[in-house]
């Protein structure tokens, strides 16, 4: 008796994927209409902290503006050196670049002293949100994507990166035609659920919210594959079991008074 019940399930929740997928590229378009004009217009900034912070955490959100014909670039403020592996870690980041749909040309590695690659490390909110705003008016974005105020894995450094873009963004410094998202830090149960978190994130309110199908899916897991000298076991089981390898979900950053510290 349990078995054709769990084949039901199984089934329905394909059909429901389809379908969801299918209405999410409606949702989608709807979305970037409204932080743009059309998806050939909208110029995306992506904003991490580390080599391999692109295709662990965002690789469903680049993957689908890259297929929307929008112009994602990336902004990674460290090169990833906390074990003299600065060069090779470059390299892996430009690979995983291209797989995701971000040429070379887009990709920005900042190699800062006072940035270092320490998870532990709270960067300087005032050089970080200098950085960032730099890039917003050199390249003329209209939409930034980055960490929210939990950072997704509480790393410190991506926390800073959400306080400098909270700052920018109340201290008026970020053009008004550019929206500021971040994304969504789940608790741990959702966090590797896998593609079982589809539905929650669905229905639950976002910004926006960008799926990959099985297509999107294999990409991200190949531009992790780039990184080869951060591949321990633990990595693996992320690819397979993380929820943010096929999701991503978005709060738009408010623009208004904030108290924010200013190191």
């Amino acid at each position: 008796m349990l078995l054709p019940v769990v084949v039901s399930v199984v089934l329905l929740f394909c059909v429901w994927m389809k379908w969801a997928f299918r209405a999410h590229r409606r949702r989608m378009d709807w979305c970037l209409r409204r932080f743009g004009s059309a998806g050939a217009e909208v110029r995306v900034l992506v904003v991490t902290a580390h080599p391999d912070d692109e295709c662990m955490f965002f690789g469903p959100s680049i993957i689908r503006l890259t297929e929307e014909k929008a112009e994602v670039h990336l902004l990674c403020l460290s090169e990833g050196n906390y074990y003299n592996q600065g060069s090779q870690r470059r390299e892996e980041l430009l690979n995983s670049c291209s797989l995701l749909g971000i040429p070379q040309s887009r990709v920005t590695l900042v190699d800062h002293r006072s940035l270092p690659d320490d998870p532990t490390a709270e960067w300087s909110i005032s050089l970080v949100s200098s950085l960032i705003s730099k890039h917003i008016k050199a390249h003329s974005f209209n939409m930034v994507l980055t960490f929210d105020s939990a950072g997704v894995s509480g790393h410190s450094n991506h926390v800073s990166i959400f306080k400098a873009v909270s700052h920018l963004a109340s201290s008026g410094h970020v053009p008004d035609d550019c929206c500021l998202l971040s994304l969504d830090t789940v608790g741990l149960f959702r966090k590797y659920v896998s593609v079982l978190d589809l539905p929650l994130s669905w229905t639950l309110s976002s910004s926006l919210c960008v799926f990959s199908g099985l297509w999107g899916y294999r990409r991200a897991r190949d531009a992790m594959l780039c990184h080869r000298s951060q591949l321990l076991w633990f990595r693996h089981l992320y690819m397979v079991f993380s929820r943010y390898m096929f999701v991503n979900t978005f709060q738009m950053i408010p623009r208004g008074p904030r108290n924010l510290r200013i190191y």
